[in-house]
């Protein structure tokens, strides 16, 4: 009975697949020279994440509108809020503002439609979301930060505010041309174009790489960095690729090498001899690699052959290996990603989504167990199946012809990608 629930869901899918490729074809008849590419969401609604001028939860992906002509160049999910970078390099932000991490220098709470946030350079080419903070940076190589630093995560002092409402620059970090930053809970991990690792922010579990932290008395201190402070473990190592997770941090080297640090018990990273790791520990199990994710507690990474090896906590399926059995060590994600090779993974506190030959395929959480809702309606969606019910192995997302997805970003309960319509 379950199989065949599933097969309904597929071919609702279809009918809406359509639905979206005629959205897209609408918007795309006025750039016939250019491939239009647009930004879809779908998942929990709460506090307008989805940017798409409601509360409600969507069960399948719906374009946003609300950029006008402009082309939506990477998307990236937060806890509760949403960043969109156009092809112009503005960036907008929608969702929850509670720690100022829409970039907003109003008091609003939260906004449900995306705004363009004021204050930073037109020259930005990547943006990052973590739980509560957000990250742009510049051509240059500039890094700018906003929103919660509690725990010092946005790197700008330990005098900084707890709440930074405006884009601010990493000033300790002038001549350093950053090229990649990774947002987690409450702590942050970049790479500079050397190649050189620097992680900031809460340091509990060891998800900044640094080790144990203690006084010369002997006495444990703040395990906070309000800097971004080189990893030592990792000199010598030309990083290329970084991810951070709720615990947990992993970054991949130019030879393909996977290196892991932050909370890792049996049951959830993949280590055997210790259950925290507070210096990056390579992972020799896995092929080499091109890129990694981090979710809640699982971990994702892509070989250079385009195969998905994922391990850790496997609560709803997020591991997508068709059971919901803890993987102690990386496991091959087969089924249909086998088919085409895998370029483009993201990871949500328990739900997990992959590009492979264009299509989108999530699995995982879907909504119905554990969402944190009042009124006892499952506010859901995240996995755009229209259900809200888990999916332990990955289920395509139909979003019909002539559409192909470039990128994809988890959040904590919502879901969004790029997609490019090929005339």
């Amino acid at each position: 009975m379950f199989r065949t629930y599933k097969i309904l869901v597929r071919h609702r899918n279809l009918s809406e697949g359509f639905k979206i490729w005629s959205d897209l074809r609408s918007v795309s008849s006025r750039a016939e020279k250019k491939p239009r590419r647009v930004a879809a969401l779908w998942g929990n609604g709460d506090y307008g994440r989805l940017g798409l001028g409601s509360l409600e939860s969507q069960w399948r992906p719906v374009c946003c509108s609300s950029f006008g002509d402009q082309s939506v160049c990477q998307i990236a999910c937060g806890g509760a809020h949403t960043l969109f970078l156009t092809e112009s390099g503005s960036v907008y932000s929608t969702g929850l503002n509670d720690f100022g991490q829409l970039g907003s220098s109003d008091d609003r709470s939260y906004t449900t439609d995306p705004i363009e946030i004021s204050g930073l350079p037109k020259d930005i080419i990547k943006v990052s979301a973590g739980y509560s903070h957000s990250s742009a940076i510049t051509v240059d190589g500039d890094l700018y930060m906003w929103g919660k630093n509690s725990s010092g995560q946005l790197g700008l002092g330990k005098k900084a505010s707890k709440i930074i409402s405006s884009p601010t620059k990493v000033e300790c970090l002038n001549g350093v041309h950053i090229k990649m930053v990774a947002l987690g809970c409450d702590h942050s991990v970049a790479v500079t174009d050397k190649g050189e690792a620097l992680s900031w922010g809460g340091g509990g579990s060891g998800r900044l790489g640094h080790g144990h932290q203690s006084s010369i008395f002997g006495f444990l201190r703040s395990s906070s960095e309000y800097t971004p402070r080189l990893i030592k473990k990792l000199e010598g190592v030309k990083v290329k690729a970084v991810a951070a997770g709720m615990m947990h941090s992993a970054c991949v080297d130019e030879n393909g090498s996977v290196f892991i640090f932050g909370e890792g018990s049996v049951k959830k990273l993949g280590f055997e001899e210790s259950k925290v790791a507070t210096t990056p520990s390579a992972i020799n199990e896995v092929p080499h690699s091109d890129e990694v994710a981090c979710g809640g507690y699982h971990t994702c990474v892509i070989t250079n052959g385009g195969e998905l090896f994922t391990w850790g906590s496997n609560e709803n399926g997020c591991l997508g290996i068709g059971c919901r059995d803890v993987a102690h060590l990386p496991e091959r994600v087969e089924g249909p990603l086998v088919k085409y090779p895998v370029w483009k993974v993201s990871c949500g506190w328990k739900h997990t989504a992959a590009i492979s030959g264009g299509n989108i395929f999530t699995w995982g959480w879907g909504g119905s167990q554990g969402t944190f809702s009042v009124d006892g309606h499952s506010s859901g969606g995240q996995l755009g199946l229209g259900d809200d019910i888990d999916y332990i192995e990955p289920m395509m997302i139909s979003f019909g012809t002539n559409v192909k997805a470039l990128q994809v970003s988890c959040g904590f309960n919502h879901t969004a990608a790029i997609l490019e319509y090929l005339n």
